[in-house]
């Protein structure tokens, strides 16, 4: 959150909504300096282009939580293994050379994909696919673990989508004899993120409509992935958000309607059948240069310095190895983050990587003494 905000202040928001082309804004709004085009200097003024209704700095505020939140998405499919710094680097290089773009191409009034007509409400491609798609790769990447009006009808909308998508969950899984708090919320997510492209162009039957869709196809590939596929996604960021945004972006393009949303436009089943393919070409687009850059940010440093926990750190938990800390209730001690387990290159003295309660891993006075 917090690399992202100052990223977005320093230049992010101008790459994706400053003056410029329709690939690519400038540097013209760095440091949230907007004088050039609203004369006020701290954008406390309409921009035309940007936000006619409301100043220009509340609009680059709105759109850093959608900055913001797309990069944490891609953490929980590598939680658990991957190093902090390298992440932390990763954040930047990919908030600049993915979400950035993409960003500018689709939720730019100037960008290419929005010219030509690709319609994405609230994050369909540039949130969800995007950061689902990165997910995806970070997690082949890094491999296995070791252990281990239009503002009313988008929130009717996305709460219909998400409660729907939830009851599908829960039916699908007592229909298999088992009901989890873990698989509803899972649900509840999918319809979210599945409507989120949609929700401000479409009517409420298609809003439940998409969450029960979006619901028993995430959950029929999420059975596909523990059965054929074997990457480690840890959290099923590519799944939940990944194939929700697929599925959600390619609906958006059957049920859309102007009589919903005029600065929308009609679907196929309302007779534009182009606007389908217009969406399609937005999936391919933004999985194909999230995966792209994704892989050109990761790969590089995954030879070089590593990014990747080792197997002893991954299974005495990076709680203690990485930040000094324990959560294994009473009577825990906190260790100093510098100790002689936490290299790349060491196992932790004495503990069997079999080890899965922490509280028998010896304290760093003792591995020095072993050592």
């Amino acid at each position: 959150m917090a690399i992202v905000t100052v990223q977005w202040f320093f230049f992010g928001f101008s790459f994706c909504f400053g003056p410029g082309n329709t690939g690519f804004g400038s540097f013209q709004f760095s440091v949230l300096n907007f004088y050039s085009t609203t004369n006020s200097v701290y954008g406390l003024l309409p921009d035309t282009v940007n936000s006619a209704t409301i100043p220009l700095l509340t609009f680059a505020g709105y759109q850093a939580a959608f900055a913001v939140i797309t990069p944490a998405l891609i953490s929980g499919a590598v939680v658990g293994r991957m190093k902090l710094l390298p992440y932390m680097l990763f954040v930047v290089l990919w908030s600049t050379l993915c979400y950035d773009p993409l960003c500018r191409w689709i939720f730019s009034p100037l960008g290419w994909l929005h010219i030509y007509g690709a319609l994405d409400f609230a994050g369909g491609c540039v949130v969800h696919l995007s950061s689902g798609t990165s997910a995806l790769v970070a997690a082949l990447i890094l491999g296995k673990r070791h252990d281990f009006g239009v503002a009313a009808i988008a929130m009717t909308n996305t709460n219909t989508a998400a409660a729907a998508a939830g009851l599908v969950w829960i039916l699908i899984d007592a229909a298999q004899g088992t009901v989890s708090i873990s698989g509803a919320c899972s649900g509840i997510v999918v319809g979210l993120a599945t409507v989120t492209p949609a929700a401000g162009y479409i009517q409420p039957g298609y809003a439940l409509l998409m969450g029960c869709i979006g619901s028993v196809i995430v959950y029929g590939w999420l059975k596909l992935k523990a059965r054929y596929l074997h990457f480690d996604d840890t959290l099923d960021a590519f799944s939940c958000h990944g194939m929700s945004g697929i599925v959600g972006t390619f609906c958006t393009g059957l049920f859309c309607q102007i009589d919903i949303n005029a600065q929308g436009a009609n679907g196929a089943f309302y007779g534009n059948p182009v606007q389908l393919w217009r969406q399609i070409a937005a999936i391919l687009v933004t999985a194909s240069f999230s995966a792209a850059v994704t892989a050109g940010i990761l790969l590089p440093m995954h030879f070089t310095f590593g990014i990747k926990h080792t197997s002893a750190d991954q299974i005495i938990g990076l709680d203690k190895t990485m930040h000094g800390e324990s959560w294994f209730g009473p009577g825990h001690h906190a260790y100093p983050s510098k100790n002689p387990t936490n290299s790349n290159n060491a196992v932790h003295p004495g503990v069997s990587l079999a080890i899965v309660d922490t509280a028998a891993v010896p304290s760093p006075a003792q591995s020095q003494n072993q050592v």
